[in-house]
């Protein structure tokens, strides 16, 4: 329909699409990400192998990601001071949802597994959910945009880096005492 209008909640204008404006902008990404965390959820509740060998990826590819990110577009000094603070309290949180992480030992051979805990996930999804509520609202309080992208972005990688360390050096323990006993 050329030309037709529709509501404030959405819809065409002129032509053109208009973003859906109130609580929808919010309920749609809401409704995404509980899905996801949903199914992400049931299969982290699962016990499965943990190679100890490969713990270091996930940090690298995002590291990777962060240097890129903030090579192409580098951060002001207030931007670096707030990425400096975020890497250290995703540091302390990611090594609070490391320990959360259940490590296991099998005492015949030797193998690991980890099961993350219900904790873990719900941790990992209220962190989600505060981020996306500061970057939502924070355009509308006249916050820089790009600073709480590259602080986010510091925080994540603090986050996944220390909870896989963390899990490295336990699981490291357990292994080691497993093998002693033997």
């Amino acid at each position: 329909m050329e030309g037709s209008r529709l509501g404030r909640g959405g819809g065409i204008t002129g032509g053109q699409a208009v973003q859906p404006t109130g609580i929808v902008q919010y309920l749609i990404p809401i409704a995404v990400f509980v899905v996801i965390f949903a199914l992400r959820a049931r299969r982290m509740s699962q016990m499965r192998p943990l190679k100890l060998e490969r713990l270091w990826v996930v940090p690298a590819i995002y590291l990777a990601i962060v240097v890129a990110n903030f090579v192409a577009k580098p951060p002001t000094p207030t931007a670096w001071i707030a990425s400096a603070v975020a890497l250290l309290v995703g540091a302390a949180l990611g090594w609070q949802r490391g320990r959360m992480m259940q490590i296991h030992v099998d005492p015949d051979t030797h193998a690991l597994n980890q099961k993350g805990s219900p904790w873990a996930i719900l941790f990992l999804m209220a962190i989600v959910l505060v981020k996306m509520v500061v970057q939502g609202e924070g355009r509308a309080l006249g916050f820089d945009v790009m600073l709480v992208t590259d602080a986010a972005l510091a925080f994540a990688l603090g986050m996944f880096a220390t909870t896989r360390i963390e899990m490295y050096l336990r699981a490291k323990r357990l292994l080691d005492a497993a093998r002693a006993t033997r």
